[in-house]
């Protein structure tokens, strides 16, 4: 017997089956093969049709059925991850009104940073933990300020997983993490955010029934069967954001575990128990997919725009022909890159940097004596000490690593900037080979609770390795400040 688990991305949806005694993954299909399009009638917006994820994770769970020789049958829970922050808005009969605000969309930016303004940073910072920033709420208002005809006919809203979990059963909920994430939810009263409601002029009934994240959400209907292929009457039993699912996919849980993704972007995502809004401009604070108000579990979640885009960028334009390649040329320069710095910030507006832009800066370098080498460590050690300095600012709102796990991702794949990472935070890093489709999976097995057997699922099938800080730390010490310095010259002109 098999649990399906989906992650909705704006790229493209993995669908991935695992046993559900052993949680061994049987295996992973994505579709498109190609990446989804995006919308952008104008710079900065970023819009997708809900539709699409749908045909697309149909399509997905019919090439795995059909791949693995599994009947419907055998599908016993359905687990589903999905791209955050996200706006669906549908009508009474449940159709989208218009396409859906993703992710990486800003047209909102000015609506949250007003309301941060008016509503006060102190009422934000404790009850959402965040400013409304871009955030769903603000995407929301946004509809309501410049689409009035459409949002006269919303009858709920809703973020991205939720919307695939109503296509296969046509029940519309939402969870506490969900509505975390989209900034609707009052830490501070564990309740709806009414406060941000009302300042944005939002019915309250828009707001969807919510529902546990770990539970009995809804079923399969008939029209989700005929669609999907799974049977009636398969239970959803788990949704959560793909951030605070990769977490879970790396068993992280609990307070002083940190969980971290080097992809693209970076992610440090680190749980805690405290309900500290301090650096709630610059880390993004979310209820975990454990959270209770009894037993509060916050995800911290510190996002770094130019991570894995920076060594890709060098990739394409070094002439050099596999990041291999760089690695090795990377390997035979010192720690410190003989003094050249690489300040990788060339991938938009930087939170944890206060929102500036600063760009991609290579710095120091020497045409007599530096060469492409310089260059590929200059930019492993930069990145690497961006993580270093996310790090940093978690540990000032008060987050201490007992335990770190990261994905067998791009970055971590290269030794010089794990073991940059471990040495500079003297912590050992655990490296797990996990995706968030096989995380949302096992996690439909948690609807009863058992952590510990959940654990020991992601340790017997997915850990790969540890890496272990040098115990000389000296000379990855100076390279960062020399690295902080740098970019303290350029922050204090910004």
């Amino acid at each position: 017997m098999y649990y399906l688990g989906l992650d909705i991305g704006s790229s493209s949806v993995k669908v991935a089956l695992v046993e559900i005694v052993s949680g061994k993954s049987v295996g992973v299909v994505q579709e498109p093969e190609k990446e989804m399009s995006m919308f952008a009638q104008k710079n900065g917006w970023a819009e997708q049709k809900p539709d699409d994820w749908w045909k697309h994770s149909c399509n997905a769970i019919i090439r795995l059925k059909k791949k693995y020789n599994i009947s419907k049958t055998q599908i016993k829970g359905i687990g589903i991850s999905y791209q955050m922050h996200g706006l669906i808005i549908v009508d009474k009969a449940g159709k989208p009104l218009r396409k859906s605000i993703i992710w990486c969309d800003s047209r909102a930016v000015k609506i949250g940073k007003d309301a941060f303004l008016n509503i006060g940073k102190e009422k934000c910072s404790t009850s959402l933990l965040n400013s409304p920033a871009n955030f769903t709420a603000s995407k929301l208002k946004w509809v309501k300020d410049n689409e009035p005809d459409v949002y006269n006919k919303i009858h709920k809203f809703m973020l991205p997983g939720d919307y695939i979990a109503f296509k296969f059963s046509n029940r519309i909920n939402t969870t506490i993490a969900g509505l975390s994430e989209g900034a609707f939810w009052d830490f501070k009263n564990d309740t709806i955010a009414n406060f941000l409601l009302e300042h944005y002029d939002i019915d309250k009934a828009l707001v969807p029934e919510i529902v546990d994240t770990f539970g009995l959400q809804s079923i399969v209907d008939e029209k989700g069967e005929a669609d999907s292929g799974i049977s009636a009457g398969t239970p959803i039993l788990y949704r959560a954001g793909d951030q605070p699912n990769n977490a879970l996919s790396l068993n992280v849980f609990n307070p002083g575990e940190v969980a971290a993704t080097g992809g693209t972007s970076g992610v440090i995502y680190a749980v805690t128990d405290n309900l500290s809004g301090k650096e709630s401009t610059r880390v993004n604070n979310f209820a975990h997919v454990n959270y209770k108000k009894s037993l509060p579990r916050i995800g911290k979640l510190l996002n770094i725009n130019g991570a894995g885009i920076q060594y890709r960028w060098l990739l394409n334009n070094l002439s050099v022909d596999s990041y291999n390649d760089m690695n090795q040329l990377a390997s035979q320069v010192p720690v410190g890159s003989d003094g050249v710095c690489m300040l990788p910030f060339g991938n938009g507006a930087e939170r944890m940097l206060n929102n500036l832009e600063i760009g991609t800066r290579l710095v120091n370098l020497n045409l007599n004596n530096h060469q492409k080498g310089h260059v590929c460590r200059a930019a492993l050690e930069g990145i690497a000490f961006s993580f270093v300095y996310g790090i940093d600012i978690l540990k000032s709102d008060g987050i201490n690593i007992n335990v770190m796990r990261a994905g067998n991702d791009n970055l971590f794949r290269s030794e010089i900037f794990a073991n940059t990472v471990a040495t500079l935070i003297n912590q050992e890093i655990e490296i797990y080979n996990t995706t968030g489709a096989i995380g949302a999976a096992r996690a439909a097995g948690l609807h009863e609770g058992d952590y510990d057997s959940y654990g020991k699922l992601v340790e017997d099938n997915d850990y790969l390795m540890t890496i272990i800080p040098f115990k000389d730390r000296a000379l990855y010490l100076k390279a960062y400040e020399n690295w902080k310095k740098e970019l303290n010259l350029i922050l204090n002109n910004e």
